[in-house]
């Protein structure tokens, strides 16, 4: 194996490109715009020229360079077609074949689903290091999933493979999801979720609540920082919120069995307190499993995409 590869993770604002050993040691990490204009046309191009310039500079030969990994926001195929990217503009794409043309013809290249590489960078380097089989679950702006079984993730036929975002969990919720779905574990345990939430209880109880005086302003991390200053309405909202997010992961390993499961994204920063809440609703709803998953916390951030991206073709 050589010495060096690179991890690419392409966002909707900027793209995030980092220079790796192939034991997972960071050597320099730097972001480039992400120009959307022309269906995307111009996002691999820019990353090929600035990670040549970088590997110069370094004085790093392509020929020492064991791969290139790109991570993508959207569903990718086993054979690395991605039919839609709807936030790059990209349809029908072929975003690894592109990269390895830029970059000569000869540099081996792959590419997966965002979710699905920062859960092989918190495998490799980050919470879940030292396991092999693990749910990475994302609690952002939406609840993103990636599951990795025997160090590889587990993508699926059509690249949907741990989409438990879009997993049906709540009947009633009058609420269409972003997917066009009712009742999704996104609806509930994302940010937005638990603020939607939030503002359900706050409107059908009279209780007092700190929350209140955030009025229209109201963040999941004030419910979270309410919850944790004994504000029981905001608590209410959470365990909701848990409940359901312990349901999907109880689920998850009646099906895949995992050693852990890897929580992270913006609401994750409310720590130990939110890790205890679902651990007693994942518990509860796993009576059969005498040995149970570890819950614990992410702790690569927002490089979870790169180095998961520079072991995609590590692991390949």
């Amino acid at each position: 194996m050589k010495q060096y590869c690179a991890g690419v993770d392409v966002g909707g604002t900027s793209v995030k490109c980092g220079i790796f050993t192939t034991e997972g040691v960071l050597l320099e990490k730097w972001e480039v715009p992400t120009r959307k204009e022309e269906d995307g046309k111009y996002i691999l191009p820019d990353v090929a020229d600035a990670l040549k310039q970088h590997l110069r500079e370094k004085g790093i030969a392509l020929s020492e360079l064991e791969g290139i990994g790109i991570g993508v926001p959207g569903p990718v195929e086993p054979n690395g077609y991605v039919h839609i990217c709807v936030n790059l503009g990209w349809h029908d794409h072929w975003p690894a074949k592109e990269m390895q043309e830029l970059m000569g013809g000869e540099i081996h290249c792959a590419v997966g689903n965002d979710a699905n590489v920062a859960a092989l960078g918190e495998m490799w380097q980050g919470g879940g290091k030292g396991h092999e089989n693990l749910l990475m679950v994302t609690l952002g702006t939406g609840v993103g999933g990636g599951l990795i079984v025997d160090g590889h993730i587990l993508a699926g036929v059509h690249g949907a493979g741990a989409e438990i975002g879009h997993i049906h969990v709540r009947e009633g919720e009058p609420e269409a999801c972003n997917c066009g779905g009712h009742g999704c574990l996104e609806q509930v345990a994302s940010a937005t979720g638990i603020v939607r939430e939030a503002r359900r209880n706050l409107l059908a109880s009279s209780e007092d609540s700190a929350m209140r005086s955030f009025g229209d302003a109201l963040s999941a991390r004030d419910v979270c920082d309410c919850a944790k200053a004994g504000d029981a309405l905001a608590r209410k909202t959470l365990e909701t919120s848990m409940h359901y997010l312990g349901l999907v992961m109880a689920t998850v390993s009646m099906v895949a069995d995992p050693e852990v499961f890897v929580i992270g994204g913006g609401v994750s920063k409310a720590g130990s307190f939110l890790i205890d809440l679902v651990k007693k609703q994942y518990e509860a709803l796993t009576p059969l499993l005498t040995k149970k998953a570890d819950i614990v916390l992410a702790t690569l951030g927002n490089d979870a995409g790169i180095y998961g991206s520079a072991k995609l073709v590590l692991a390949q």
